[in-house]
């Protein structure tokens, strides 16, 4: 099947880089193959190459064959945001396990995701590699590397990404916002709980975005990154997440848990460039702060 797509130039630029940045999950191999087809125009050029310059304005069609369309992350409610030769961002659906488990080896975003990229490179050898992780009840952002220096170079600097989070929380804080700090340890039972002394510091900055009958809604931003961290902190200072029976949530008017992944802020790691993607919060959590903002 034939399908076409035009994109409107805003900047300068050469034609490949710009390709490569369009929400298509074009790999640098397979732009190539599209201007060698010669299916891509673009009025007024006469000869397109992948050094083409472009100017604001111009229009760019792509004529491309709909491959691969069973493995589509979308069948699996996961979205890729952003794809180029060294990272993917994807939106992950709650739900779905970042990585495998002894339990649950093949629908993972990992493998999913794993799974499209040789579909798209037409590569066996192709990989995604795991930058960091989020739980499986949790929904939004998460970036993967597409080689193993790719992905160091991203965990050495993970410090420096801006990680912001949404979350419904049961009650609604005193203060507007503030700064968390707590140790934590995981118990035998995989259990994490706060502690006076020992385990390993996490730090979390929240801000209190509107109230909601009894329910808040907060934004969270992590300077560190422990295992179940804010859902930990928010239930020890007394605002367990919505949804979140584990760490003693009284609803669940969602069916999940109320916490979104919803912004990542890096430096792109082979250009430099900065990087800026955001996720606005799922339509089963954004129907449950209308639900609640009409029985004020």
């Amino acid at each position: 099947m034939i399908a076409g797509k035009q994109f409107r130039v805003e900047s300068r630029c050469e034609l490949l880089p710009y390709l490569l940045s369009l929400p298509l999950g074009l790999t640098r191999k397979r732009a190539k193959e599209l201007l060698r087809f010669r299916a891509i125009t673009i009025p007024g050029k006469s000869q397109v190459r992948h050094d083409t310059e472009l100017q604001p304005g111009d229009v760019v069609t792509i004529a491309y064959r709909n491959e691969a369309r069973d493995a589509l992350p979308e069948r699996h409610g996961l979205r890729i945001v952003h794809l180029d030769d060294a990272i993917v961002v994807i939106d992950k659906p709650a739900g779905l396990l970042s990585m495998g488990s002894e339990r649950e080896k093949v629908r993972t975003a990992h493998r999913i995701l794993q799974e499209h990229l040789k579909a798209l490179s037409k590569s066996a050898l192709q990989q995604a590699f795991i930058v960091h992780r989020l739980d499986r009840e949790t929904s939004g952002l998460m970036v993967f590397a597409r080689s193993e220096s790719i992905q160091a170079a991203l965990q050495h600097n993970w410090k420096t990404v801006t990680k912001k989070y949404l979350a419904i929380v049961e009650g609604v804080p005193a203060k507007v916002s503030g700064t968390l700090r707590d140790n934590l340890v995981e118990s035998k039972s995989l259990k994490v709980h706060a502690v006076e002394r020992g385990g390993d510091l996490a730090i979390t900055h929240y801000r209190l975005l509107g109230r909601y009958g009894d329910q808040a809604l907060l934004e969270l931003t992590l300077e560190t990154g422990r295992k179940n961290q804010i859902r930990v902190q928010l239930a020890a200072l007394g605002y367990p997440i919505v949804g979140d029976r584990k760490y003693g949530a009284r609803t669940d008017p969602a069916r999940r848990l109320a916490l979104h992944s919803c912004e990542l802020k890096f430096s792109h790691p082979i250009s430099g460039a900065s990087m800026e993607f955001r996720s606005n919060l799922p339509a089963s959590l954004n129907a449950l702060i209308q639900r609640n903002r009409s029985h004020r």
